[in-house]
Protein backbone atom coordinates (compact mmCIF):
# COMPACT_ATOMS: atom_id res chain seq x y z
CA UNK A 1 0.00 0.00 0.00
CA UNK A 2 2.86 2.46 0.90
CA UNK A 3 4.71 1.68 -2.54
CA UNK A 4 0.76 3.04 -4.44
CA UNK A 5 1.29 5.76 -2.10
CA UNK A 6 4.47 6.90 -2.96
CA UNK A 7 3.63 5.86 -6.75
CA UNK A 8 1.08 8.35 -6.58
CA UNK A 9 2.85 11.35 -5.31
CA UNK A 10 5.55 10.53 -7.71
CA UNK A 11 2.90 10.67 -10.74
CA UNK A 12 0.72 14.03 -9.46
CA UNK A 13 4.02 15.46 -8.87
CA UNK A 14 5.34 14.64 -12.65
CA UNK A 15 2.07 16.15 -13.90
CA UNK A 16 2.01 19.31 -12.02
CA UNK A 17 5.64 19.76 -13.17
CA UNK A 18 4.50 19.25 -16.62
CA UNK A 19 1.82 21.21 -16.33
CA UNK A 20 3.45 24.29 -14.83
CA UNK A 21 6.19 23.93 -17.52
CA UNK A 22 3.34 24.51 -20.00
CA UNK A 23 0.81 27.41 -17.94
CA UNK A 24 4.39 29.19 -17.30
CA UNK A 25 4.43 30.12 -21.59
CA UNK A 26 0.78 31.53 -20.52
CA UNK A 27 2.42 34.03 -17.32
CA UNK A 28 0.29 31.51 -15.16
CA UNK A 29 1.01 29.19 -12.55
CA UNK A 30 -0.81 25.92 -12.31
CA UNK A 31 -3.01 27.58 -9.08
CA UNK A 32 -4.16 30.49 -11.43
CA UNK A 33 -4.97 27.67 -13.70
CA UNK A 34 -7.17 25.94 -11.13
CA UNK A 35 -9.04 29.39 -9.75
CA UNK A 36 -9.96 30.11 -13.30
CA UNK A 37 -11.35 26.41 -14.21
CA UNK A 38 -13.52 27.37 -10.46
CA UNK A 39 -14.44 30.60 -11.71
CA UNK A 40 -15.86 29.15 -15.09
CA UNK A 41 -17.30 26.48 -13.57
CA UNK A 42 -19.69 29.07 -11.52
CA UNK A 43 -19.77 31.34 -14.46
CA UNK A 44 -21.60 33.74 -15.28
CA UNK A 45 -21.74 33.55 -11.40
CA UNK A 46 -19.83 35.48 -8.90
CA UNK A 47 -18.11 33.17 -6.43
CA UNK A 48 -16.55 34.66 -2.58
CA UNK A 49 -12.89 34.08 -2.11
CA UNK A 50 -13.82 31.56 0.65
CA UNK A 51 -15.89 29.52 -2.18
CA UNK A 52 -12.79 29.62 -4.33
CA UNK A 53 -10.49 28.66 -1.28
CA UNK A 54 -12.68 25.30 -0.87
CA UNK A 55 -12.62 23.96 -4.57
CA UNK A 56 -8.55 24.79 -4.50
CA UNK A 57 -6.75 21.72 -4.99
CA UNK A 58 -3.79 22.53 -2.92
CA UNK A 59 -6.14 23.57 0.76
CA UNK A 60 -2.81 25.71 1.49
CA UNK A 61 -3.27 28.28 -1.28
CA UNK A 62 -3.20 32.49 -0.89
CA UNK A 63 -6.32 33.08 -2.85
CA UNK A 64 -6.29 36.16 -2.51
CA UNK A 65 -3.08 36.88 -3.29
CA UNK A 66 -3.45 34.69 -6.57
CA UNK A 67 -6.62 36.58 -7.25
CA UNK A 68 -4.65 39.59 -6.85
CA UNK A 69 -2.26 38.20 -9.93
CA UNK A 70 -5.17 37.49 -12.17
CA UNK A 71 -6.49 40.56 -11.67
CA UNK A 72 -3.67 42.18 -12.98
CA UNK A 73 -3.52 40.30 -15.63
CA UNK A 74 -6.98 41.59 -16.26
CA UNK A 75 -8.53 37.41 -16.25
CA UNK A 76 -10.57 38.33 -13.20
CA UNK A 77 -12.67 40.95 -11.52
CA UNK A 78 -13.67 41.56 -8.14
CA UNK A 79 -15.92 43.32 -6.40
CA UNK A 80 -17.65 44.24 -2.90
CA UNK A 81 -21.13 41.61 -2.62
CA UNK A 82 -24.26 43.13 -3.45
CA UNK A 83 -25.71 41.02 -0.47
CA UNK A 84 -22.80 42.10 1.76
CA UNK A 85 -20.80 44.49 1.16
CA UNK A 86 -18.18 43.42 3.30
CA UNK A 87 -17.52 39.85 1.30
CA UNK A 88 -15.52 40.13 -1.92
CA UNK A 89 -16.68 38.07 -5.11
CA UNK A 90 -14.76 37.28 -7.86
CA UNK A 91 -15.60 36.29 -11.75
CA UNK A 92 -13.84 35.30 -14.66
CA UNK A 93 -13.50 38.21 -17.26
CA UNK A 94 -13.95 37.76 -20.74
CA UNK A 95 -9.87 37.55 -20.91
CA UNK A 96 -9.66 35.05 -18.83
CA UNK A 97 -12.24 32.76 -20.75
CA UNK A 98 -10.21 33.29 -23.48
CA UNK A 99 -7.01 32.31 -21.31
CA UNK A 100 -8.61 29.51 -19.84
CA UNK A 101 -9.69 28.02 -23.04
CA UNK A 102 -6.29 28.40 -25.30
CA UNK A 103 -3.96 27.00 -21.71
CA UNK A 104 -7.14 24.18 -21.34
CA UNK A 105 -6.65 23.17 -25.05
CA UNK A 106 -2.50 22.82 -24.42
CA UNK A 107 -2.82 20.78 -21.46
CA UNK A 108 -5.25 18.95 -22.64
CA UNK A 109 -3.22 18.11 -25.57
CA UNK A 110 0.47 17.48 -23.37
CA UNK A 111 -1.77 15.06 -22.02
CA UNK A 112 -2.92 13.25 -24.63
CA UNK A 113 0.95 13.01 -25.42
CA UNK A 114 2.39 11.83 -22.01
CA UNK A 115 -0.17 9.90 -20.35
CA UNK A 116 -1.06 6.75 -22.54
CA UNK A 117 -3.49 5.32 -21.18
CA UNK A 118 -6.77 4.51 -23.14
CA UNK A 119 -10.50 6.26 -21.65
CA UNK A 120 -11.37 2.83 -19.88
CA UNK A 121 -7.83 2.98 -17.99
CA UNK A 122 -8.92 6.12 -17.36
CA UNK A 123 -12.01 5.66 -16.15
CA UNK A 124 -10.81 2.70 -14.32
CA UNK A 125 -8.06 4.86 -12.47
CA UNK A 126 -10.22 7.32 -12.15
CA UNK A 127 -12.46 5.42 -9.87
CA UNK A 128 -9.34 3.80 -8.01
CA UNK A 129 -8.04 7.69 -6.73
CA UNK A 130 -11.91 8.39 -5.66
CA UNK A 131 -11.60 4.79 -4.04
CA UNK A 132 -8.33 5.83 -1.70
CA UNK A 133 -9.63 9.43 -0.90
CA UNK A 134 -13.19 8.43 0.03
CA UNK A 135 -12.34 8.99 3.76
CA UNK A 136 -10.43 12.79 2.89
CA UNK A 137 -11.74 15.33 5.47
Amino acid sequence: MQKAGLNILYTAWWLKTIMSKELKEYGLTHEQYNVLRILKGKHPDQMCVRDIASRMIEKNSNVPRIIDRLELKKLAKRSSSALDKRETVVTITPAGMNMLDITTQKIDSLYGDMVTINEDAAAALNSLLEKVREKEV
